[in-house]
């Protein structure tokens, strides 16, 4: 158990019997009152946003959290395989702990997983991905007075909405969070 005061930004704290991450902690101190810190934390597996106000010596438990970089290997059922990087050790992390990113992952991408006591807490993409287009209409010539845009369905089987310039066949840089493409490469 932690002093109230030992607490930053980032820390991952059990609260309530939940475990729920640190976004902003403020140490106020109003007027002729006492002291307190004022909390706002998010729920790691319900993403609930959570306020608080700690008095300066309340106990808290800092949750201790590894942090690794992980090789998505294959997706079953409910769950995506992955391996770490330096023993070769596979775990199951549930699918959802990824979030809509997870229509982006594909084999031999690397990912971070956040684990509390052997238990999957976190887990995310990359912010961008390089993905080919596998299928794409193709531009009409004078559509491009405006900022047009049309579908394409990239390699993980995910459809999205790309320049009218962009062919079957091109890699684009996608944005994981959004599904926005962002640029095409080289």
């Amino acid at each position: 158990m932690s002093k109230a005061s030992e607490v930053k930004n980032g820390n991952i704290l059990r609260f309530n019997g939940e475990l729920v991450a640190v976004e902003e902690y403020i140490h106020r101190t109003p007027g002729n009152l006492r002291a307190f810190y004022q909390a706002r934390m998010r729920n790691v597996k319900t993403g609930k946003l959570v306020e608080y106000r700690f008095r300066t010596d309340e106990e808290v438990e800092i949750a201790r959290v590894e942090t690794n970089d992980y090789q998505y290997l294959y997706d079953d059922g409910d769950f995506f395989v992955v391996m770490d990087n330096t023993s070769y050790e596979q775990f199951n992390i549930p699918k959802l702990l990824f979030g809509d990113a997870a229509r982006f992952l594909k084999e031999g991408m690397n990912v971070i997983v956040a684990f509390e006591s052997d238990e999957p807490i976190m887990a995310q993409t990359p912010a961008t991905i390089e993905l080919e287009i596998t299928y794409t209409e193709p531009a009409v010539k004078g559509d491009t007075s405006t900022n047009a845009l049309k579908n394409a369905t990239v390699e993980t089987g995910v459809e999205i909405k790309v320049p009218l310039f962009i062919n079957q066949g091109d890699k684009v840089k996608v944005d994981t969070r959004s599904g926005d493409y962002i640029e095409r490469v080289k």
